[in-house]
Order: structure tokens, then C-alpha cells, then sequence
């Protein structure tokens, strides 16, 4: 652990006795002291007697109080009291016991061999590998920047050498104060104010009120975990000239370890390994291999043989993993000031937005759940679903060439059935709550990253802090302006450079979405050739459901090209995102980021979009069928419609896609994990029990992926568009999605902790470019929700009909007593000697009445084979359409107000 000199937790764990004296029994005071390491000179009994004498107000929280006494909340003295030494002890048997600590140190891990300095960073290489001078000429300058430098051989595999960097606080303080870091430099005073006596008596009912209530179970237990609620610290850019100003108790802990990591990687993605402006970074070294891995260290293990309630956490890692990772806790809130302190701001805003995203998926799935139970109970008395039932004599035309059979419209009845659990009464009702809740949850998340912002002091905290891309600052470092807010030179982009580079990225990208279209372009084709292959197939089974075969196989092999070409896509969009050569790291992530979701979203949506809108819509009708090249017929919906073949695309599609997802973020890491202990056992065997340091615990561990939380929040971006853009035709998606996400936050919780290195903490105002993203999908959820009800459901021609053409016309009703009749109207009636000749069916349909069939029937609004205009378009045909149309206006129009 680090040591520091004195402190008393903030916020809420302050208590005083009457007697004014301070209760250290409800404080963590941590006053370990390194033998060689900085000693305060400060007497504590007279603290004490100081903290006694300002107890009696208790008003004011003075800035004075801070410079004595209280660390910040990213001091380490949060850890158990097990490895803390109460401020009653004499301050001689500290010092007595420093070997103690230095030997402690020694063998955690965390330290050099000398005890006293703490790993900031791991360097991992081969002696094997060819690449010794550009290492050499590497860690040379890397000596010349300050840092110290040891290694140390792996106890597996002598191949393997560890570089152990530590920074002096001389380097801490130079580059904290070019990368602009923001610490701690005075506490925040509250002013409580004075109750009015009846306000007080109000408060004293309430609070024995809620004594007969039962304890938040969501919530960490307060008295086990420290108090991470609350952030009593300003924070400003430092600066060694204001050095006085900030709360520096040691300074061996004045800069947490992930401040120090973040400080060690941006010296060395600076440092030259080669002669030239191109030839610096660490990045470079590890892609051309002359380093296998770089990270900083995890702060010991997450495991522990005593209970975190008696004994304490052992480590911010065994505190998170035991409030946070553990599956046991699923049910309560994230710490997420914890998160934020071990990981970085940016990993605490995806956590913080994905607990966010989860409780608002609670009323979304209530709703989605109550319509799916509303169709389930209304089943019985559904007119519509009753007719397609009773209907055996109504011969439905094949639905493709030659084999496909005549069938008995009643055959549909389970489909039709299953169609009326998701459209029903209540799916608009819903669709227009889904549109409304996407909003909502933007505009609440505004407000909840607000308050994070605030009380992570990231409010002031712009882009133009961040430090430009080595890559960019090699490529233009010729060209040089001055920066109009800073008034320093940096490395300028022309224009016209710029404005090329993003023409060719854009064509890039416009060819990758054609190709998108293409892969959608086969399926269509699959499905209208295999739909007769199954209508001809020998089972019964497959026979009679050829339709439904056809869909499931087309959804499943969509499924596997979306994977297989998402791999293609990740590396397209990286070689686009190099070529435009961004700024700064923000740049890079959210043009990366942009064309990444948009070849995803195509790639995974362009089918559903093909279904929802397309299917059965341009097929024409017996006796005129459009073709696909003149050849292939066209393929029509089911005689129930075409929202079952939605649903099962859409189910189909989220639950294999979050299946595939869980398992590749945590089942791929565990496997890779288990088959590198059991190497080690079978070199070393079983028996004999190594204690591994910590850099080599956490090199055998995997690394996070090269693109950090981009695949975190892309899985639940697009998980967010099946929430809500077609959610009109699956009202159980907000379901799903809850029961996922519910895994997923301890899922990734449980890899971050335990089975990927500790990433590098990185700074964040928000999720960045995501938010964008969030508001196109909100926006494109209306329109297509709004056309899903008017276009793919049956929705408006069944109220088309019970206002207009069924037995309530003209009297202003629509309930069930108003669709008698509806089966009949909504199907026209074809001549079967029309057909074409290469669309006859081979059976003559006398399987039904023991003679050949005359007529059959399909689903259209068309006149008789006998009328004036054969096959022309019906009256009912042109109130359905103005009635889509109106809807669409209206539901659009509605969502605006």
C-alpha cells in the first residue's frame, strides 16, 4: 500500500464526541511511513487538541481543517484498517517498523527491489527478438527523461524480461504540468443551514418513520465499504510555481497510481527509438514487436483468505471486486467513485451510463411485457384470429412457383395467433411510450452526466487540455502555428490536405456500405429460391412450413455474414481513420467510432429494414408477378402477414448476438486465462506452488482490446437501436435487453477486474461521440415505429374496416363485435386459369373438394376476375393507404409536441 502521512475520511464519516475529542474508530487512518521516504514534522497530539477546539462549531467545514488533517478521497487510506496504524501510537515504532514495510513492499510486486519505489509501468520483451537497438536507444531515452528503469527475468520463461519504470516526483511534476492534470488543491466548505423548529420536528417524524421501514438493499453497505459518495476536493491544471497551494501530505501519494501510469505512457508514446520525426512511441514498438506488452499494474489481488466486513479490503482491487465484480451484488448500485479512482474517468462515465441505461429499461420492459401479457389474454377473444381459424373453406393461392401447394387459410391459425400477442390494441399505446422514453432518457442522462461532471470536477476540463497524437504531431511537426487560446506553436493540417484525406475516407466508406447492401442483396435471393426448395422438401414438416424454414435459415445465415464481415469492417475503418491522420485521441476515437457503428448498424439492420418494409410490398399479384431479374418471383408475406417474420428476425438476431457477445467478452478471456495456468503447471508441475509478482500475474492476464470501450458501448448502442427502432413489432426486446444488461454491467465489471490487465486511465467529459449516435437512433425509432404500426402491421386496415366497412360503420365503434367479417374483406379472389405458365402450381387443388379448384384466394385489395377492371385496385384499397399516411403524420407530429 502507499503510504501516507495522516488523515480522516470525509464527507460523511466525520463524528465528534461531546466532549469534542474525535472518534478514530469511524476513521481509516493510514500512517504507514516508508524508512527512507519523506516524514511530516508535525506534533499529533497537537493536532488532536486543534481538531478538538474547532468541534465546537460544527457549522463551517474550514479550509484549514484540510491542510492538517483530511486527505482527499484518492488517498489510499480508504484501504482496511488492518494495514493502518492509529494516530495514538508513538511515531518511534513507525519508524521501527519500516522493514517491516520495505519487505512487505518487496514482495508484493508493486515495488522496485528496494522497497521504496512504487511500479508505474511494466515494459514486456524478448531477449530473442531481433529489435535490440531500437530498445536499447529506447530505454536510454528513457533514462535521459528521469524515470527509473529495472528488470527483472520471468519466472516461467527466462525469455521474457520485465522493464519496471518508476517516475521521481521531479518527472510527476513536470509532465503533470504540461498535461495540464488536475489535482486537489483546497476542500470545499458547506454551510449548514439553520432549520426552523417546525421543519426540524418534520425531519424527526420522518426519520421514525423510515425506522419501520426496511434498509435500501440496493445500496453498498456504508458501514463495510468507505464512503465514495462524495468528492470534497477542488481540483485544478497543476502547476509546480503554485506548488503551496495544493494538499501535498506526501508525495509519494499526492499523485494516485493511475495518474502516475497515465503520466508514465504519455512520456513514453514521446520518446525517440530511432534517429527521425517518425520514429518515436511506444505504439510503434509494440506493433513492429520490439516490446510484446506494456500496462500498468494491478494493486495486488483481487482475492482475499478474510472477510472484506471484518477484516477489510486488502486493496482498491479487492474492494472493487467484492462491491462491484462479485456476482453476489447484482442487485445494487455501482461504486462509481471507486471505478473512477482505479480505472480513470472515462471507464467510470461507460459504467455510469450503463447503469443509467439499465434502470431506465425497467418501465420500458413493464409496459413491453404488460402488451405481450395483454395479447396473450385477449387471445380468445380476438374476431380476427377466430376467422382465420374457422376459415377451412378458403383456399389461399401458392405462394411461389410451381411447388408450392394451394393450403387451407385456416392452416395459418397458429400464425395468426402468435401475431396478435405482439399486435394487438396496445402496440400503438406502446409504440408511442417507446418514442416518448427514448427522448426522456436522453434528456435524463444530460442531467445525471451533469452531476457526475460536477462531482468529478470535470466541468472546466476541456479538449483543448488533451495532448495531440504523437502520430499527427510526427507527420505535421514542420508545419507549425501558433495556438490562437494557448499562444504556443503546434503542429498545424493544411486544409486541402485535410479535406482530401476525408474524400477518400468517405469513399471508402460509401463502398463498404455497398457492399453491406450487396451481402442483403443474396439473402434476398436465397429466400426466393429455397422458399420452393422447402415447399418440394419430403419432410411434412419443412413442407408445410416452408415459409417459416426459409425465414429461419435466411435469418441464421445473416447472422453468420454479419460476423464475418465484421471483422473485414474493423479493419477498414482503422486503415480510413490512419489515413485522415486526427489530431488528437478524441478525434481518432470518434471518427473511428463513426464508421465503425455505421458499417455495424447497416450490416446488422439493412435485413431488418428489407423485412419491415420491403417483404411482400412489391411482389404483385396472381397472374402479374414482378421478378428479380425477370426470373426469380418476388417473395410474398405469409397469409397472416408480415410481422411474424419480423419478430423472428428480431429475435433471432438479439438473442444470438448477445449470446455471441457474452461469451467472446468473458468466455474467451477465462479460456485463454485457464490455458495459460495450465501451460505453467505442466511446466513447472503441480506440486510445486510459485509466487508469482504481481507484473507477471498480470502479463499472464489478457490485454484490453486495442480500442478500448469501443466494443463495450457498441454492443449496447446497437442493442439500444433493437430496443427501440422496430420495438413496435417486438414489444419483449426492453425485456431482453434488461435481463442482458443486468449480466452484462458484472460481466464486464468481472473482466475488468480480474481477467484483463489494469487499462490505462484516461480523462472524459462525456461518452463522446455515443451521445450523437443516441439522438440519430431516438429520431429514427419514430419514423420507423411510426411506419411499422401503418405499413407492416395490420393495424389500420382493421380499423379501416370497423369504422368504414364492417357491421359498426357510420355508428363509431371498433371493438371486437366490429370485425366480423374482416378475413373475408382484406382477401381478393383470383381465377386460377390465369396463372402464367411458369407459375401454375403442379397440384390442381382437387386434394379439397375432389375436383380442380376454379379460384383461390390472396391477401390485397383487388376487384374479382369478372369485374370491368380485372385485378384493379379496390375503393377499401385507397382509404387503407390515406389512412397509413394520416397516421404517420399524426405520430410524428404528436412525438414533436
Amino acid at each position: 500500500m502507499e503510504a501516507s502521512s495522516s488523515g480522516i475520511t470525509n464527507g460523511k464519516n466525520k463524528v465528534f464526541h461531546a466532549e469534542g475529542g474525535l472518534d478514530l474508530q469511524s476513521h481509516q487512518l493510514d500512517m504507514q511511513i516508508l524508512p527512507d521516504g519523506p516524514k511530516s514534522d508535525v506534533d499529533f497530539s497537537e493536532i488532536l487538541n486543534a481538531i478538538q477546539e474547532m468541534a465546537k462549531d460544527v457549522n463551517i467545514l474550514f479550509d484549514e481543517l484540510e491542510a492538517v488533517n483530511s486527505p482527499c478521497k484518492d488517498d489510499d487510506s480508504l484501504l482496511h484498517p488492518g494495514n493502518l496504524t492509529s494516530t495514538s501510537e508513538d511515531t518511534s515504532r513507525l519508524e521501527a517498523g519500516g522493514e517491516t514495510v520495505r519487505e512487505r513492499n518487496k514482495s508484493n510486486g508493486l515495488y522496485f527491489r528496494d522497497g521504496k519505489c512504487r511500479i508505474d509501468y511494466i515494459l514486456v520483451y524478448r531477449k530473442s527478438n531481433p529489435q535490440t537497438e531500437k530498445r536499447e536507444v529506447f530505454e536510454r531515452n528513457i533514462r535521459a527523461e528521469g524515470l527509473q528503469m529495472e528488470k527483472e527475468s520471468s519466472l516461467i520463461n527466462s525469455d521474457i524480461i520485465f522493464v519496471k519504470l518508476h517516475a521521481p516526483w521531479e518527472v510527476l511534476g513536470r509532465y503533470a504540468e504540461q498535461m495540464n492534470v488536475r489535482m486537489p488543491f483546497r476542500r470545499k466548505i458547506y454551510y449548514l443551514p439553520r432549520r426552523y423548529k417546525f421543519m426540524s420536528r418534520i425531519d424527526k417524524q420522518i426519520s421514525r418513520f423510515r425506522r419501520w421501514l426496511p434498509k435500501k438493499p440496493m445500496r453498498l453497505d456504508k458501514e463495510t465499504l468507505p464512503d465514495l459518495e462524495e468528492n470534497d476536493c477542488y481540483t485544478a491544471p497543476f502547476s509546480q510555481q503554485r506548488i503551496h497551494h495544493f494538499i501535498i501530505h506526501n508525495k509519494d501519494t499526492f499523485f494516485n497510481n493511475a495518474t502516475r501510469s497515465r503520466i508514465v505512457h504519455h512520456i513514453l508514446q514521446r520518446i525517440k527509438y530511432e534517429e527521425g520525426k517518425n520514429k518515436i512511441g511506444l505504439n510503434r514498438l509494440l506493433t513492429n514487436g520490439s516490446y510484446e506488452a506494456a500496462f500498468p499494474l494491478h494493486e495486488g489481488s483481487y482475492r482475499s483468505k478474510n472477510s472484506i466486513k471484518t477484516h477489510g479490503a486488502v486493496n482498491h482491487r479487492h474492494l472493487l471486486y467484492e462491491c462491484w465484480a462479485s456476482w453476489g451484488v447484482w442487485y445494487k448500485y455501482q461504486p462509481l467513485d471507486l471505478v473512477r479512482r482505479y480505472f480513470g474517468e472515462k471507464i467510470g462515465l461507460y459504467f455510469a451510463w450503463l447503469g443509467w441505461y439499465t434502470g431506465m429499461l425497467f418501465p420500458a420492459a413493464f409496459i413491453g411485457l404488460f402488451v405481450f401479457l395483454y395479447g396473450v389474454t385477449t387471445l380468445d377473444h380476438c374476431q380476427v384470429s377466430k376467422e382465420v381459424c374457422q376459415a377451412t373453406d378458403i383456399i389461399m393461392c401458392p405462394v411461389c412457383d410451381k411447388y408450392c401447394p394451394f393450403m387451407r387459410l385456416s392452416d395459418s391459425c397458429v400464425y395468426a395467433k402468435v401475431t396478435h400477442l405482439f399486435d394487438n390494441g396496445a402496440t400503438v399505446f406502446f409504440a408511442v411510450f417507446m418514442a416518448v422514453w427514448a427522448t426522456v432518457f436522453l434528456e435524463f442522462w444530460k442531467r445525471r452526466r451533469a452531476v457526475i461532471a460536477y462531482d468529478w470536477d470535470l466541468i472546466d476540463w476541456e479538449e483543448e487540455e488533451e495532448e495531440i497524437r504523437p502520430q499527427f504531431e510526427a507527420k505535421y511537426s514542420k508545419k507549425e502555428r501558433m495556438n490562437p487560446i494557448s499562444g504556443k506553436p503546434e503542429p498545424y493540417q493544411a486544409f486541402t490536405d485535410k479535406c482530401s484525406r476525408l474524400i477518400v475516407s468517405a469513399s471508402g466508406i460509401f463502398f463498404m456500405i455497398c457492399v453491406v447492401i450487396a451481402a442483403v442483396f443474396g439473402i434476398v435471393i436465397y429466400r426466393v429460391v429455397t422458399v420452393s426448395t422447402f415447399a418440394a422438401f419430403k419432410w411434412a414438416l419443412i413442407r408445410n412450413n416452408s415459409q417459416v424454414a426459409t425465414t429461419g435459415t435466411a435469418v441464421c445465415i445473416n447472422f453468420c455474414i454479419i460476423m464475418l464481415l465484421n471483422v473485414l469492417y474493423e479493419k477498414v475503418a482503422l486503415l480510413l481513420t490512419n489515413l485522415e491522420q486526427p489530431r488528437t485521441e478524441s478525434e481518432w476515437e470518434n471518427s473511428f467510432t463513426l464508421k465503425m457503428f455505421l458499417f455495424q448498424f447497416v450490416n446488422l439492420n439493412s435485413s431488418t429494414f428489407y423485412i419491415a418494409f420491403f417483404l411482400g410490398r412489391f411482389t404483385g399479384h396472381p397472374g402479374a408477378y414482378l421478378r428479380l431479374i425477370n426470373r426469380w418471383r418476388l417473395e410474398e408475406c405469409h397469409p397472416s402477414g408480415c410481422l411474424i417474420d419480423l419478430c423472428m428476425q428480431m429475435g433471432i438476431i438479439m438473442v444470438l448476438k448477445q449470446t455471441w457477445n457474452n461469451f467472446m467478452e468473458l468466455g474467451y478471456p477465462l479460456i485463454q486465462n485457464w490455458w495459460t495456468r495450465r501451460k505453467v503447471r505442466q511446466e513447472h508441475g503441480t506440486e510445486r506452488k510459485i509466487n508469482f509478482p504481481q507484473w507477471e500475474k498480470d502479463y499472464n492476464l489478457q490485454p484490453m482490446n486495442a480500442y478500448g470501450l469501443f466494443d463495450e458501448y457498441l454492443e449496447m448502442i446497437l442493442q439500444f437501436g433493437f430496443t427501440t427502432i422496430f420495438v413496435a413489432a417486438f414489444p419483449l426486446a426492453p425485456l431482453l435487453a434488461l435481463l442482458n444488461n443486468i449480466i452484462e454491467i458484472r460481466l464486464d465489471a468481472y473482466k475488468f477486474v480480474t481477467q484483463w490487465r489494469r487499462p490505462l486511465a484516461s480523462r472524459a467529459k462525456d461518452i463522446g461521440i455515443w451521445y450523437g449516435i443516441l439522438e440519430g437512433i431516438g429520431i429514427l425509432s419514430v419514423i420507423t415505429n411510426a411506419f411499422v404500426i401503418a405499413i407492416t402491421s395490420d393495424f389500420i386496415p382493421r380499423l379501416v374496416y370497423a369504422y368504414k366497412y364492417g357491421p359498426c360503420a357510420g355508428q363509431g365503434e371498433a371493438g371486437q363485435k366490429c370485425m366480423v367479417g374482416y378475413v373475408n374483406a382484406s382477401l381478393s379472389v383470383f381465377r386460377i386459369s390465369d396463372f402464367e405458365n411458369r407459375s401454375e402450381p403442379e397440384s390442381d387443388g382437387s386434394e379439397f373438394s375432389g375436383t380442380p379448384l376454379k379460384y383461390c384466394r390472396y391477401r390485397d385489395y383487388r376487384d374479382p376476375p369478372h369485374s370491368l377492371a380485372p385485378y384493379g385496385y379496390t375503393l377499401q384499397f385507397w382509404h387503407v393507404l390515406a389512412a397509413r399516411l394520416a397516421f404517420i403524420i399524426v405520430f410524428e407530429t404528436s412525438r414533436k409536441i
